[in-house]
C-alpha cells in the first residue's frame, strides 16, 4: 500500500481546518490555496513552442505525398514550412508523429525513411 505525500495545499488544508486563526491568518491561508491551485492548473496548459509544434507537425503529415519515402533532408528540402528548421529539429518532430502512429519508419540500406501510416 502506497503512502500518499502531502502536497503545499494539504498542509495549508489542514492548517485552515485544525487550528484556531485571526481572520487575518485565515485569509493569508486561502490566498495560499488559491495561489497553489492556480500555479498547478497553469501546468496543463500546451506552451507557445508546443503549439507551434503542432502546426508543423500537422504541415508534415499534408506535405507527404501517400507512399512516399522520405529522409529527413527530404522532408526539408519539400516541406516550405520547414526550410528554416535543423534536421535534429525534424527529426524530433517525425519522432512525435511515429509515437502518434501518423508516421512509419522504415530503413534502407542504412538510412532512415519515412512514410505516411496506413
Amino acid at each position: 500500500m502506497a503512502i500518499k505525500k502531502k502536497t503545499i495545499k494539504d498542509y495549508f488544508n489542514e492548517i485552515l481546518n485544525d487550528y484556531p486563526l485571526s481572520d487575518e491568518h485565515r485569509q493569508f491561508v486561502e490566498k495560499r490555496i488559491e495561489a497553489t491551485e492556480k500555479k498547478s492548473g497553469s501546468a496543463k496548459k500546451p506552451t507557445a513552442t508546443q503549439i507551434a509544434n503542432e502546426g508543423l507537425k500537422v504541415a508534415i503529415v499534408e506535405g507527404m505525398v501517400e507512399g512516399a519515402k522520405y529522409s529527413i533532408t527530404d522532408l526539408i528540402k519539400s516541406i516550405p514550412a520547414l526550410e528554416s528548421l535543423t534536421n535534429q529539429k525534424v527529426s524530433a518532430l517525425v519522432r512525435q508523429l511515429i509515437a502518434e502512429k501518423s508516421v512509419v519508419r522504415t530503413e534502407e540500406k542504412g538510412k532512415a525513411l519515412f512514410s505516411l501510416a496506413d
